[in-house]
């Protein structure tokens, strides 16, 4: 029969069982004061690009909008 060569500290034991309690608590959502969509908090919104009403980046969806105006129709 296995016996372990020394005693499990209190303190390590503590450790090994601390992270189950993390992965019951849900995330918060919150919503974007420019446009009422749902996102996670502290992160950026990936539609629009803004965190806390300041622009991060250009969104996918407004650099095909440019190209599309930036580029002369042909007929």
């Amino acid at each position: 029969m296995a016996v372990p060569k020394k005693k499990t500290s209190v303190s390590r034991k503590g450790m090994r069982h601390a992270g189950q309690h993390h992965k019951l608590s849900a995330k918060t959502v919150g919503r974007d004061a420019t446009t009422g969509d749902y996102v996670l908090s502290h992160r950026v919104n990936p539609a629009t690009g803004t965190y806390k009403g300041i622009k991060i980046f250009t969104s996918r969806t407004e650099k095909l909008a440019a190209k599309a105006q930036a580029e002369p129709t042909q007929e």
